[in-house]
């Protein structure tokens, strides 16, 4: 059954059009490295407080699936902020006609307007998608792409987190430490239990993860590297953030030209592991680098512990998978082929729609990441060391050779 989906259009102002659109303006779709005066073009700034200082916006993009913790995640983002006259958050809400919506105050606000929900609901934009019309996380977040509209800052997280307070003052801080306009600070993030103190938001969890472990599952034509646990411990490195290998989904803040240079696949659905290669490798042939924070401003809720029981009760999108048998080895056919992973799968079999729009760059080669980081493609084997360069060798090796 064909289904017809009204979607938001991408970010691409009318003052681009005479080059051919903003993604043609910021380095030619990945030809060549941006500039700095292109970056500088992208990005909108607030003016707040009596003194009339401007702040760099921060757009924060958000894909729940049937998620009863997503309205919390929304209220604690603009109340734990410094200055939540900055942010805009695009929620992706798919779900059931019963279900709760995200975002939607206790109270209706004509009643209680001091409501944070209320108090900056012209800030919350929400896209509304039948719960059987998902088709995975990578399709919702690329809806979440389609949302953002030209902020200085694009942030990416998952429905049930919760802020330390200050988190937005914290990590502009922390990019800005990096020194590097093509940093992408991104992580899995640290469990909850015992991260924050409630009453103040103040971070009681110094230590973080640092994204470097990677290996290969599945079997025959779909085998794709997946990014499992990842080692945490207490930054060896201060001041700035840590240059990693990957990138995670959990967790992203980047510039915003980030999300219009490598925007999520829509021809991807029922995808779930292999989205972070997909996405990290696109952005490494633009140019990007990776970073882990050097502290944590989220934490997760996982289904561990005495959260078990609460998160496991969230139903998943695979529930309604029965309704597109097939149609996810298509897609992971894709992801492969189009990151030169596929080893030798006829390319025939998958769709080569915009793969320009959804492609890899050539600011730096897939071989390069390959070779720079121990990724055998033809044994599908990794080699097992990477973590003990990531942290401070990768940092004195590879910090001298960046842009600024």
């Amino acid at each position: 059954q064909r289904v017809e989906m009204k979607v938001p259009t991408f970010w691409d102002p009318d003052v681009y059009a005479a080059v051919g659109g903003v993604r043609q303006h910021l380095g030619q779709h990945g030809k060549r490295l941006v500039t700095p005066q292109e970056a500088s073009d992208v990005g909108s700034y607030v003016t707040i407080g009596q003194h009339q200082q401007q702040f760099e916006t921060i757009y924060v993009a958000i894909a729940s699936y049937r998620d009863w913790q997503c309205t919390a995640t929304v209220e604690d983002i603009f109340a734990r902020a410094k200055y939540p006259q900055r942010i805009r958050v695009a929620i992706v809400d798919q779900v059931d006609p019963d279900d709760a919506k995200c975002a939607q105050p206790s109270t209706p606000c004509g009643t209680d307007p001091d409501q944070i929900l209320c108090r900056y609901s012209h800030q919350i934009d929400r896209y509304e998608m039948d719960a059987t019309l998902a088709v995975g996380p990578v399709f919702a977040r690329h809806i979440g792409h389609r949302m953002y509209r030209g902020e200085y800052f694009a942030m990416q997280c998952d429905a049930h987190i919760k802020m330390v307070q200050d988190w937005d003052e914290d990590i502009v801080e922390q990019w800005k430490s990096a020194d590097n306009e093509m940093a992408v600070l991104s992580t899995y993030l640290s469990d909850i239990q015992g991260a924050i103190d409630e009453q103040t938001g103040e971070r009681l969890h110094l230590s973080r993860p640092i994204m470097c472990r990677t290996d290969y599952e599945g079997w025959g034509d779909e085998r794709h590297l997946r990014h499992g646990q990842q080692p945490e411990g207490v930054p060896g490195i201060h001041g700035e953030p840590t240059l990693e290998p990957y990138w995670a989904a959990g967790f992203s803040f980047a510039r915003g030209h980030f999300v219009v240079q490598v925007p999520y696949d829509q021809h991807l659905p029922m995808i779930f592991q292999g989205e972070e290669i997909s996405i990290g490798l696109r952005g490494w042939t633009y140019g990007y680098d990776y970073y882990t924070p050097e502290k944590s401003v989220c934490f997760h809720m996982y289904a561990i512990g005495k959260n078990k029981i609460k998160r496991k009760s969230v139903k998943l999108f695979w529930e309604h998978s029965n309704l597109y048998t097939g149609s996810g080895s298509r897609a992971m056919a894709r992801l492969l082929g189009i990151i030169q992973m596929d080893n030798g799968v006829d390319p025939d079999l998958w769709i080569h729609d915009e793969e320009e729009k959804y492609g890899i760059g050539k600011v730096r080669s897939l071989q390069k990441f390959f070779d720079t980081f121990g990724i055998h493609t033809e044994t599908q084997t990794v080699e097992p060391h990477l973590c003990r360069f990531a942290g401070k060798k990768m940092q004195m090796a590879f910090k001298p050779h960046l842009r600024k």
